[in-house]
């Protein structure tokens, strides 16, 4: 392909096991420093250094700079969208990796993707809000119905905020491991803070993992119908 977009180069920045392991890690949504990364990498920290540095000149990453400190993150959220799409397109093509133990069945209820909520939870979610009506779909396009509007003010969701904003404010992202589609957008990421200043779901510690107490995750259910879903 002689011209248009070089996508021969996304790929062979992703492809790269060190580079694929960082951006995953960054996919917690956390601003991570160059020795956090490398250890996700296992990598020294001189090659890790000039993996981070590949991926920021693509904008794939973005570099923080607090005092003597630099962080990384996702550059934005179609970086973390194009990423989870790949891990759904691997899981439907059997290319997983082995699995390692419990944490994985946790990281396949709740996890964070990026900012909002994945995993069968966030799937039970956006299946819950489109089944009661509140979302309006129509193939990858995602709209908040009239109902949804009065849902999420209701909730403590300051919508007229969302909508002035730059990103859109509901967006399909393809779940991995469930390879159903999840809430992304500034809602998925609004419903998911909003989650947590509940006190209904806490975000584990050094892991993806999002962990609803028993409460929280009953609460999900009758606020939003997602046990129409199988919650």
């Amino acid at each position: 392909m002689k011209e248009g977009p070089d996508i021969a180069r996304i790929g062979s920045l992703i492809g790269d096991p060190a580079r694929a392991n960082i951006l995953t890690a960054l996919m917690s949504g956390k601003a991570l420093t160059a020795s956090e990364l490398a250890g996700e990498a296992g990598v020294t920290l001189q090659t890790a250094s000039s993996h981070l540095s590949k991926l920021e000149d693509a904008r794939l990453i973005f570099q923080r700079k607090q005092g003597r400190h630099r962080y990384y993150t996702l550059a934005d959220d179609d970086v973390g969208s194009l990423l989870e799409a790949m891990m759904g397109f691997a899981a439907k093509r059997g290319l997983l990796r082995t699995r390692t133990g419990p944490a994985d069945e946790a990281l396949r209820k709740a996890r964070i993707c990026y900012d909002h909520l994945a995993g069968e939870l966030g799937v039970s979610l956006y299946n819950g809000l489109a089944a009661g009506g509140h979302l309006e779909v129509s193939g990858e396009n995602i709209t908040l119905s009239e109902s949804g509007n009065r849902l999420m003010a209701g909730f403590g969701i300051d919508l007229t905020a969302l909508k002035t904003g730059r990103r859109p404010l509901c967006k399909s992202c393809l779940d991995w491991s469930e390879r159903r589609t999840h809430l992304a957008g500034a809602l998925g990421s609004a419903l998911l803070d909003r989650f947590y200043d509940l006190g209904w779901a806490r975000r584990a510690k050094n892991s993806r993992v999002i962990e609803f107490s028993r409460e929280g995750e009953a609460a999900l259910a009758e606020t939003f119908c997602a046990r129409q879903a199988g919650l």
